[in-house]
């Protein structure tokens, strides 16, 4: 199984790397720059995409357990159109930057509709997806994160991920993909936690939609209610999931071999830069995911 945290960046994100190995990880996610901005002109620069795969080979870490998480900004179903094309060009900039360092993919949150139309809004998503994936060259993907559904956001539904993913021309679509978050599952209102049989025909229901195997489970309990739309993750077990609905995803065959990453909250909120020590709760909770996944 490859279990992952998404660990304090403090000091580099090659410090990233070893607080993820220090926690007993076999995978990560990283933000290749602040997520704050559209850093659409950002690149990774040759020393840093160094020190970063030197750390994952020093900490037996592999590409394939390495995703990178696209800045929060970026929305590529607006209708406001300079806001539309920054979102695209910073999504190329992701999908450069994850190249750079050796990971495997890159995700993103699609963005909202606002006052437009959903069915345009799904367009430009995917319209973004395949203009990163036709100019960076490489074998890095772009994949597309479900949403929690408050507001306009698109990218709830199997349906609406799929008619992003059929934007995406047949010689890009190996570059192309998606993967779920459980919290933004449960946010949305798909049921996964009512019984086994649920989770299984939740899943059943992306992989027939879309016509694959999500890439990336995201791994977060839930402070809102069921159908709350409330993007608000908690420590497994913790939240209005509970435990053993996360056991029935990481059993199913379909999400073996899949980065399994952990974001949730952090007992530190500060480390010091030269502290490769793991966070107590990326410890235990990386502990409770290989306990769940039998």
């Amino acid at each position: 199984m490859l279990i992952g945290v998404h660990p304090n960046d403090a000091g580099g994100i090659d410090m990233a790397v070893r607080r993820a190995a220090a926690a007993g990880a076999t995978a990560l996610q990283v933000f290749s720059a602040k997520p704050q901005f559209y850093n659409e002109k950002i690149s990774v620069r040759p020393e840093r995409a160094q020190r970063f795969r030197q750390a994952m080979a020093e900490c037996g870490l592999s590409r394939d357990g390495c995703l990178v998480h696209a800045a929060y900004v970026l929305n590529t179903a607006s209708p406001e159109p300079e806001k539309a094309e920054r979102a695209a060009l910073g999504l190329a900039k992701e999908l450069e930057r994850t190249e750079a360092l050796g990971a495997f993919a890159c995700c993103f949150h699609p963005g909202s509709a606002q006052d437009g139309d959903a069915a345009s809004a799904i367009d430009r998503v995917g319209d973004a997806v395949a203009r990163a994936a036709a100019s960076v060259p490489g074998s890095a993907r772009v994949l597309i994160e479900n949403t929690a559904g408050a507001g306009r956001t698109m990218g709830r539904t199997p349906e609406e991920i799929a008619g992003m993913l059929r934007r995406v021309p047949a010689e890009l679509r190996a570059r192309a993909g998606y993967g779920l978050d459980t919290c933004h599952l449960f946010a949305s209102g798909l049921d996964f936690t009512s019984s086994r049989e649920a989770a299984r025909a939740l899943i059943d229901r992306f992989c027939d939609v879309i016509g694959e195997a999500p890439a990336f489970l995201h791994c977060n309990d839930s402070e809102g209610a069921f159908g709350s739309n409330r993007d608000r993750h908690a420590l497994i077990g913790a939240g209005q999931v509970g435990t053993e609905p996360f056991a029935w995803l990481l059993q199913d065959a379909r999400l073996r071999g899949v980065p399994c990453i952990l974001e949730t909250p952090h007992a530190r909120e500060t480390v010091a830069d030269d502290d490769a020590s793991p966070d107590p709760y990326d410890v235990d909770m990386v502990i409770r995911l290989r306990e769940l996944a039998g």
